[in-house]
């Protein structure tokens, strides 16, 4: 691997891991019913972008000319650090320093969902049914939270594959 690539996807790997966790933190330390606001996750995903963009624009410039191979890898690497941090601090945030607060956040995440539903006129049944798949599942335990690292990394892919695509020379082939 190119040191470049790698000096890069490390360092902007870390960014995007801090972050996160500085993200996290404010919204626990703030109002943890921040967490269900979807407007903090549509933010969190356009600086996301924005950080997928300076990385392959820096690390172009850094190189000269950039293949769709070298620039897939420099963002995968990237948002794999920068996920891998934030889970494993998310992991200890809600299992093991504030339990509880994972309660409470699923059941704001309910009541946001019900909230929803109802506005979309969904039927009472379908909303009773929605209600006890919620309450079964514990979306911040250790097994939901590496199973949404997964997800996190096939996103990463695609979105990488796309970026990767726009930042590539025009004259270079797909390796």
């Amino acid at each position: 691997m190119n040191a470049t690539i790698k000096k890069n996807g490390i360092n902007f790997g870390i960014i995007m891991g801090v972050f996160s966790i500085l993200i996290t933190t404010l919204i626990y330390a703030i109002d943890v019913s921040l967490f269900v606001n979807p407007w903090i996750g549509i933010a969190s995903i356009i600086i996301y972008i924005i950080l997928g963009i300076v990385l392959l624009s820096k690390t172009k410039k850094e190189l000269g000319s950039i293949t769709f191979k070298e620039a897939f890898t420099v963002y995968f690497l990237a948002a794999a650090i920068g996920a891998v941090l934030s889970v494993l601090f998310n992991i200890i945030l809600f299992n093991f320093i504030d339990p509880s607060a994972k309660e409470t956040i699923s059941e704001m995440t309910i009541q946001y969902t019900v909230d929803m539903l109802k506005k979309f006129n969904t039927p009472t049944s379908a909303i009773k049914e929605t209600i006890e798949k919620m309450k079964e599942t514990d979306n911040y335990s250790i097994p939901s939270q590496l199973k949404g690292l997964v997800f996190s990394f096939v996103f990463s892919a695609i979105f990488g594959a796309i970026l990767a695509l726009i930042f590539k020379n025009k004259t270079t082939t797909l390796e």
